[in-house]
């Protein structure tokens, strides 16, 4: 006697939500605001560079102990950076499935053009491939040390100064924040009407903010790299 198999099983919700193009782009959104609030963050750490050497390497030891004595040394910071790769991870296959959804979509071109969209709409795809090799390249650099030639373990003040002070040190990270800004101007107002925050009323006050996020975001990282250039940090 055949045994009967089930083939009408039907796919669980969170299956279904991630199949459908609303889920994705909840999944961009979510994780892009995750990163967000990350950047933030790790831009008012960048700055404690003007206060010094010692300032800085206490924040950096600091982020290695948060919680002690109930969470383990580092925990905390691998806790995140595991937070981290879940978002960017997350991100980064959202926008691509969206991406191979959107030219599937429409496989020949319009007769009549499309409104001219803003230079960072038209820019978000090359500038994700960007960030994505850049943090690489961070990691690569400033983290472990691997590309870093004069890398000095557990002197993260030191290990700046030494990347700023090289040339394609500074192209790399300041071509990088620009993008940065860039993919932000866009994709802050994009995640708030995604997930419903936007309407005709706040649309102004979203793009206001979205331009004020990008402009400080860049300002505030690239103050770094251009303070090692010019001396003030050294």
């Amino acid at each position: 006697m055949a045994l009967a198999t089930r083939t009408d099983k039907r796919p669980s919700m969170t299956r279904t939500l991630w199949d459908s193009t609303v889920g994705k782009k909840t999944v961009m959104a979510v994780s892009g605001l995750i990163m967000l609030s990350y950047l933030v963050v790790h831009m008012m750490g960048n700055l404690k560079i003007f206060f010094g050497a010692g300032q800085f390497n206490a924040y950096a030891h600091w982020l290695r102990t948060i919680g002690e004595p109930f969470l383990h040394y580092e925990w905390a910071l691998w806790l995140i950076r595991v937070v981290l790769v879940a978002a960017v991870v997350g991100h980064a296959v959202s926008a691509y499935q969206l991406s191979r959804r959107d030219i599937k979509a429409r496989p020949s071109q319009y007769v009549h053009k499309r409104a001219r969209a803003s230079y960072a709409t038209r820019t978000m795809r090359w500038g994700g491939i960007i960030l994505a090799l850049f943090i690489v390249w961070h990691i690569l650099d400033l983290t472990t040390g691997t590309v870093h030639s004069g890398f000095r373990p557990g002197h993260p003040y030191q290990n700046v100064v030494d990347t700023f002070s090289t040339w394609y040190g500074n192209v790399i990270y300041i071509v990088a924040v620009a993008a940065l800004a860039l993919h932000i101007q866009h994709g802050f107002w994009s995640a708030a009407q995604t997930l419903g925050v936007g309407n005709a009323t706040r649309d102004r006050v979203l793009k206001v903010l979205a331009n004020v996020l990008a402009v400080a975001l860049f300002a505030g990282f690239v103050s770094v790299p251009v303070a090692v250039m010019t001396g003030v940090v050294s």
